[in-house]
This record gives C-alpha cells, structure tokens and sequence, in this order.
C-alpha cells in the first residue's frame, strides 16, 4: 500500500512531466482510502484557462467519476503549496488533509509563489487591490429562501 511519501512522489513525476511539456511545475494526485482516483498537471498553459490547476482538475475529475460534489475522506498531493484558489476549492467539497512538497518561499525566486494573494484575502474587502463592491439586491432573499425550501 502507497504511503504519503509515494504519493506525493507521484505528484513531483506529474509536475516534471508538465515542465518537460512545456506546463508549470504543479501536478496533485487526489486519494481516497489509500487509492488513487485522479491524477493531473497544471493545464493553464493547453487550456488557457487560469483555473487549470493540477488540484483543481482533479476534484473536478474526482467529483464526476464519483458522482458527487462531497470528496470527505480524500487526500489531495501536490507537488506545490496549493493556491488559494485551490485550497478554498478543498475547504468546500470537504478534502479531508493536503499534503504538498514546495511551500511558497521555495516557488518565490521563480515567480510561483502565491503569497502574495493569501496576503490580499487576508485583508478587509475594502483594502483589498481588487475593487470589491456590494450591491445589496431584495430578490436575493427571496431566491436563497427558495432555494432552502427545495433543500431543506
């Protein structure tokens, strides 16, 4: 049986396979009970979509061969210090541990780092460099308690 050490080994052999394609330096391998469900690399680069990182590609893979949007118990490794993007993606469809091999510091002096916006989201909407604007709307009340009755 794979340990945490060969699975993120895998995840290393995925992102130097991309960089040898051509790709960023970012594979993750999504595990449940000790078995690989999907696998993938940073697909920004043939997809042209900004959102292609390896971990989300796999929760996306993982969520339709599973037929559910919960991965509770899943493990994700990954290659690199998961975005924010990523990480909030592993917050919402329940991954239950994340494993990974270069922290931001190491990508710094290579320009992959994402620190830099964990630093931003830490900060009020207000001061945030991205214009954030609220504009409270009535029918959204109406629409959420809708959507409660359906599910409740």
């Amino acid at each position: 049986m794979c340990g945490d050490h060969d699975f993120l080994e895998q995840a290393i052999c995925l992102a130097a396979a991309n960089v040898a394609e051509g790709g960023r330096p970012f594979g993750a391998v999504l595990v449940r009970e000790g078995q690989v469900v999907t696998e993938a690399s940073n697909q920004m680069h043939l997809q042209q979509d900004p959102t292609a990182h390896a971990e989300l590609l796999c929760i996306r893979q993982a969520s339709e061969l599973l037929a559910s949007n919960r991965l509770d118990g899943c493990v994700i490794y990954a290659s690199g210090q998961p975005c924010p993007m990523c990480l909030s993606a592993m917050h919402l469809c329940g991954i239950s541990r994340v494993v990974f091999a270069a922290a931001n510091a190491d990508g710094e002096p290579f320009g992959l780092s994402t620190a830099g916006v964990y630093q931003q989201l830490g900060l009020p909407l207000a001061q945030q460099s991205l214009c954030i604007e609220h504009v409270a709307h009535s029918a959204m009340s109406a629409l959420y308690q809708r959507w409660h009755a359906l599910h409740a």
